[in-house]
Order: C-alpha cells, then sequence, then structure tokens
C-alpha cells in the first residue's frame, strides 16, 4: 500500500486567485452578499468581484495572491469610487502585514482570508455610501452583466457571446 505521503496530490481547478475567489464567494453567499468575478468598471478597471447585500449597498474584492502584485498595485484606490465598501482577499499564509501600512487604507479596506472552501473577516470594511445616482449606476450595471451571463449559458451562441452588457 503507497504511503500517503507519496500520493500526488489531488488536481482541484480552484488554485490561487481562484480558489480565493470560491471561498469569497461562499462567504458571502452565507452572509446575503451575492457575487460577480471580474467586473469592468467604467475608470477601466476591473474587480476581481462585485457584489450587492441586501440592503443595496456595492461590495468590491481585490484579490492577492502574490507580495509583488499587491506592492505594485498602485491603482487600486480607484476601485473606491465603486463601491461602499471594499475588501482585500488573500490566500491563508499571505503576509499580511503591508495591507496594515497606511497606503492600503485600513481604517477604510477590510482583509478577508480564503482557501477555496471558505473565507473570514480578519478585519472589517468601513461602510462610505456611495452617492445614490452612482449606486444606481453601478447596481444597474451589476445586474444586466448577471443577466447577460445568465443568458450566455442558457445560449451559448458565439456569435452573443460578443454583446456585451453595458
Amino acid at each position: 500500500m503507497a504511503d500517503v505521503a507519496t500520493l500526488p496530490p489531488i488536481p482541484t481547478p480552484f488554485a490561487g486567485a481562484a480558489a480565493v475567489a470560491r471561498g469569497v464567494s461562499r462567504l458571502f453567499l452565507r452572509n446575503q452578499i451575492m457575487v460577480q468575478p471580474e467586473v469592468s468598471l467604467r475608470n477601466n478597471r476591473r474587480a476581481d468581484l462585485m457584489g450587492i447585500n441586501s440592503k443595496g449597498e456595492i461590495i468590491l474584492v481585490e484579490i492577492k495572491c502574490a507580495r509583488a502584485d499587491l506592492l505594485g498595485d498602485q491603482k487600486w484606490p480607484e476601485y473606491l469610487d465603486y463601491c461602499d465598501r471594499f475588501f482585500w482577499a488573500v490566500p491563508a499564509g499571505f503576509d499580511i502585514n503591508p495591507l496594515h501600512g497606511e497606503s492600503y487604507l485600513p481604517e477604510r479596506a477590510g482583509l478577508i482570508i480564503a482557501d477555496a472552501y471558505d473565507a473570514e473577516i480578519a478585519r472589517p470594511a468601513a461602510l462610505v455610501p456611495l452617492a445614490p445616482a452612482r449606486r444606481k449606476t453601478e447596481t444597474q450595471r451589476l445586474a444586466r452583466l448577471a443577466m447577460r451571463r445568465l443568458m450566455g449559458i442558457a445560449d451559448p451562441d458565439p456569435m452573443l457571446a460578443e454583446i456585451e452588457a453595458e
């Protein structure tokens, strides 16, 4: 009988950022926050996860799995104009010390530690309410994107895939 330590790891489609996204999505679902992955914002940035809670608040999550990626991301504050709450999400074992630094706005940005199966909020995100007009616009954009993605599942015609929700 083979020693368990010598067996190859079981392949999983959830590794790296995909694993973190899955864990965060599960945490949010339990807390009535519905999310969409990879959402383009009107400022040409793309949120790793964008969600909406039962109060209508918009939550953005930026996932970082590599220290160099975190330290090199100078444009992340541009996400703050599109959400009521902002979270960093990182895998277990990630060096979170930089995220406590002043340049990462710990008083504003929450922190989530996640794996492919679950996640935990290590630091809550402050509520900084969007202007009502911005919230309405972003909520409608998120709803249209979610519906467009569902339509693509129901009718995966490649010609229809080129039509993007605005």
